[in-house]
């Protein structure tokens, strides 16, 4: 195993990553935040300070193991942030824009990222530099983050999507699933890591080709 072509990997994949779940998680609280629910701010939450989101373990401690074991896929997540639907001015329908603001915050930044990437490009920069490379990974990533939490799991985003707009005994049934929702998740990228990377190559395609 080539070790420092892993720790090589972990630089580039820092600050995307770190980006990401930040402004993933700060998606989450402003949305709730203008939607009518403070319960993010008054948790301190309503900042795009990565101190405030990140998770030692989830975000840093697994990633890091992951890729220093070898594992085909990536798994991590960040501090969840606080949403009390019942502050939400119009519940059902602010719950599913709180749980899209997350994933779009990814999809937005991975936009960005594809944006400042021509910008380098044209400036003489290669994938022979490391701030080109960390543009690519920025994309991927986001890319990466934002199908992962539409999947219809809870608890991932996607899945509370789906209970909010389920009819009430439907819902009840898929809130029963919760609590193995990321044992599920981790089967899944165990078993067929290629399903998630088809829609991730694809969008991260579409960047990539907007931004020539």
């Amino acid at each position: 195993m080539d070790y420092s072509q892993i720790f090589v990997d972990i630089s580039l994949m820092a600050l995307p990553l770190l980006l990401g779940v930040t402004l993933h998680e700060a998606g989450h609280a402003y949305a709730a935040y203008y939607l009518g629910d403070d319960t993010a701010k008054r948790a301190g939450r309503l900042s795009l300070n990565p101190l405030v989101h990140v998770d030692k373990v989830g975000t840093i401690i697994v990633p890091i193991a992951m890729k220093l074991l070898g594992a085909p896929f990536m798994f991590g997540w960040a501090k969840p942030v606080p949403v009390n639907v019942g502050r939400l001015r119009n519940p059902r329908r602010d719950s599913i824009i709180v749980s899209l603001a997350g994933p779009s915050a990814n999809l937005i930044l991975a936009v960005a990222a594809g944006f400042l990437l021509s910008i380098v490009g044209d400036m003489g920069y290669t994938q022979q530099d490391w701030a080109y490379m960390t543009l690519i990974y920025m994309v991927y990533l986001n890319c990466l983050l934002g199908v992962l939490n539409l999947l219809p799991i809870p608890p991932l985003d996607g899945g509370h999507v789906l209970m909010d707009i389920l009819p009430l005994k439907a819902r009840v049934e898929v809130a029963k699933i919760a609590p193995f929702g990321f044992f599920i998740v981790i089967g899944m990228l165990m078993l067929a890591p290629g399903v998630l990377m088809i829609p991730t190559r694809f969008i991260a395609g579409l960047i990539f080709g907007m931004m020539g």
